[in-house]
């Protein structure tokens, strides 16, 4: 007798998702890569705007949107028009979740208010991901990520010092946007264990950005002295920065006094310890300067992977600063899974990013590859809502999907 298949922690739950761009479709994908059953509904015609995004395509497809859109049914939907809105209303009935992130009140527009909610899909999680809230002197704009970085203060304390602000290299607030949503549809499905009710839920980017800020935030709240920036350095560690050898760049992360002392041996300084400007932490947070420079010094003659090797004989954190491809190339990537070959309809074997969670019992998995536009139109309002083949023949004549 075969063993059934284990099924991820999210198994039975059904997902509507309404987003599009980063945030909504990465809390999605991470809902349906935990076995949750995704449904993704796109406007006719152009669909996701990220699947214009490139190049690079595989194929027909963008590599943005393949990289968060996987364990999904693509549905094409005109929501603004009356028989969309029907069908929309009938979709909302049979999910779990609703993960939108329009334009605050579009939803209410089109008759889907909280009180709508309430009255027809009582058990429904609803989550909106906004730029800003819904009150408050910006509230109801529409947010991005690169104006939400400079805003809440992250490109102030990024780049180099008395260099220019810099943004992340990734879309920092969107991806910390959409893991916060996933974190709150979560607490939302457990919470209806025990009200029996589904209740909405918000994130914004702007919050989300603020949130980021962690230690430098508290660092101000306690302090009233402004942050500023440290290049690759911390403001409240030192040594912690990138340094230059022999043949590149590492990364040192020196996190308590014991650390220094070994640190400082192991380069061949076992005096540094001693000086009263180097004792404890926070005699070189404020003597950083003068550490950084001698050991800048120190390393001239060190290459990196003996010096990383010694290092971390020594129980010194660091790392050799990769490139992009190293990072994803590197043997403990491979060891973890980070990176998986998925076969996708129109591109062939596509490589996308693997999960970055595990499940002893209910492990997450891949099981579809991202969808071209209004893949599953006819099969979810089909096989889902049970229309006939003439009345979806309609709605495609009608342009309603």
């Amino acid at each position: 007798m075969s063993t059934p298949e284990p099924q991820g922690p999210l198994t039975g739950t059904k997902v509507l998702d309404l987003t599009r761009i980063l945030a909504g479709p990465l809390c999605a994908q991470m809902l349906g890569d935990m076995g949750a059953e995704v449904i993704k509904v796109e406007p006719p015609g152009s669909g996701d705007d990220t699947r214009s995004w490139g190049p690079p395509f595989a194929g027909t497809e963008s590599a943005y949107f393949l990289g968060i859109n996987r364990n999904k049914r693509s549905i094409t939907l005109n929501m603004a028009a009356k028989p969309g809105q029907e069908i929309l209303a009938r979709l909302i009935q049979q999910c779990d979740v609703l993960v939108e992130n329009f334009k605050a009140g579009t939803l209410e527009k089109w008759g889907f208010t909280n009180d709508w909610l309430k009255q027809n899909a009582p058990r429904v999680i609803r989550c909106s991901i906004t730029g800003y809230g819904t009150d408050g002197p910006k509230g109801g704009l529409p947010g991005y990520d690169f104006i939400l970085q400079a805003e809440s203060g992250l490109m102030s304390i990024t780049g180099e010092t008395g260099g220019d602000p810099m943004k992340y290299g990734v879309a920092i607030v969107d991806i910390t946007t959409g893991l916060l949503a996933c974190n709150t549809i979560l607490a939302a499905l457990n919470a209806r264990h025990s009200t029996g009710r589904g209740q909405h839920v918000e994130v914004s980017l702007y919050e989300s950005g603020l949130f980021m800020l962690a230690n430098v935030a508290s660092n101000h709240l306690v302090s009233g002295r402004d942050a500023r920036r440290f290049g690759n350095g911390h403001p409240n560690i030192v040594p912690y920065t990138a340094y230059p050898v022999k043949d590149g760049m590492i990364a040192v992360a020196v996190g308590n006094d014991g650390q220094f002392v070994k640190f400082a041996a192991a380069l061949g300084h076992p005096e540094w310890p001693s000086d009263a400007r180097f004792v404890r932490n926070q005699d070189r947070v404020v003597n950083r300067e003068a550490i950084d420079g001698l050991i800048i010094e120190a390393l001239k003659t060190f290459n990196a992977d003996a010096l990383i090797d010694t290092l971390t004989a020594a129980g010194i954190p660091c790392g050799r600063i990769n490139s992009v491809a190293q990072a994803l190339s590197a043997p403990h990537t491979v060891a973890r899974k980070m990176v998986e070959t998925i076969q996708h309809p129109t591109s062939g074997d596509v490589k996308v990013l693997g999960m970055p969670f595990r499940f002893s019992g209910t492990p997450p998995s891949i099981r579809r590859a991202p969808p071209t536009l209004g893949q599953h139109t006819s099969e979810v309002l089909g096989d889902d809502l049970g229309l006939t083949a003439e009345q979806i023949a309609e709605l495609r004549a009608q342009k309603v999907i």
